[in-house]
């Protein structure tokens, strides 16, 4: 892990996340132009469903990810049905679906996280790499009740540029890190959803020990999501006895022959019966 969030430590991502984040930019570049037709639409909406409440319980939640493809896996299950899959996801007792919307590398398409968000009657989150307030303004517009921030891939101003773009529009937001540093970027925006990342976005590796070591530094007052790299409740157990609340998992039951019990089987996982507490984020610093 390393150390604190150093003001002048922000450098443009390398590998796959910088190529994403590069293409992501241009994708805004081409909403801008749309922000108050978009704002005009989400005036019209009724509230977001509440996101973070239902990600604690006794048992780790499951945020269930609608994914048809990966830079890292490739073809995944590329005739999914977006639909039919986030219902399954929600029979099996999912807190909320993800849905990916990125094109290129992910197969995603903004019309699966509005169709989806019709259907379902969870919380769903647009998963991509966004790098603008617009595309916030979009994910609302198109009834998303959150969306991801990857820290890693934000500029030094354009985190809470974001997370307040997010609020403005009525979108929760879940907060990605991977280590010390970002995680203080992150409670610097008072995010209260936050997510550690098991994969290196820019090399693709993965590091089963990285959520397991940082959760217990997530302060108890914000929900600590673990993600990547899970495919079993002994997968999830790390995580689970480290303090996490909820787990994000996606190639896994996407590609399951039965994502709704493939969702059931991971909500099964007992969390930490004491919480995250201020002495265990002092001793990550110690």
């Amino acid at each position: 892990m390393q150390a604190f969030f150093s003001s002048n430590a922000w450098t443009f991502p390398t590998g796959t996340l910088g190529t994403l984040t590069r293409e992501a930019h241009e994708r805004a570049a081409a909403v801008v132009g749309t922000l108050a037709e978009l704002r005009a639409r989400c005036a019209e909406l009724p509230g977001a469903l509440p996101f973070a409440a239902g990600l604690r319980g006794d048992q780790v939640r499951v945020i269930a990810e609608v994914k048809r493809a990966s830079p890292s896996k490739g073809d995944i299950a590329p005739g999914l049905d977006a639909v039919a899959q986030a219902q399954a996801y929600e029979r099996g007792g999912a807190a909320a679906i993800s849905v990916l919307t990125e094109p290129s590398r992910f197969g995603g398409a903004l019309d699966d996280l509005r169709r989806v968000s019709g259907a379902v009657r969870i919380p769903v989150i647009r998963k991509d790499f966004l790098v603008h307030p617009a595309q916030l303004w979009e994910a609302r517009a198109a009834g998303a009740s959150a969306a991801l921030l990857i820290v890693r891939s934000l500029a030094l101003d354009e985190l809470p540029r974001l997370v307040d773009a997010a609020a403005e529009a009525g979108l929760a937001t879940l907060v990605e890190v991977r280590d010390l540093g970002e995680l203080d970027r992150a409670l610097a925006v008072n995010a209260t959803v936050i997510g550690v990342n098991n994969r290196n976005l820019e090399t693709l590796v993965i590091d089963p020990a990285t959520a397991p070591g940082l959760i217990p530094c997530i302060p108890a007052s914000c929900v600590a999501v673990a993600e990547s790299g899970m495919r079993t409740a002994a997968d999830v157990s790390p995580a689970a006895a480290a303090g996490a609340d909820a787990i994000l998992v996606g190639s896994a039951i996407s590609a399951a022959a039965d994502p709704t019990a493939e969702v059931r089987s991971l909500t099964a996982t007992p969390r930490r019966s004491s919480p995250r507490d201020a002495a265990a984020a002092r001793a990550c610093r110690s």
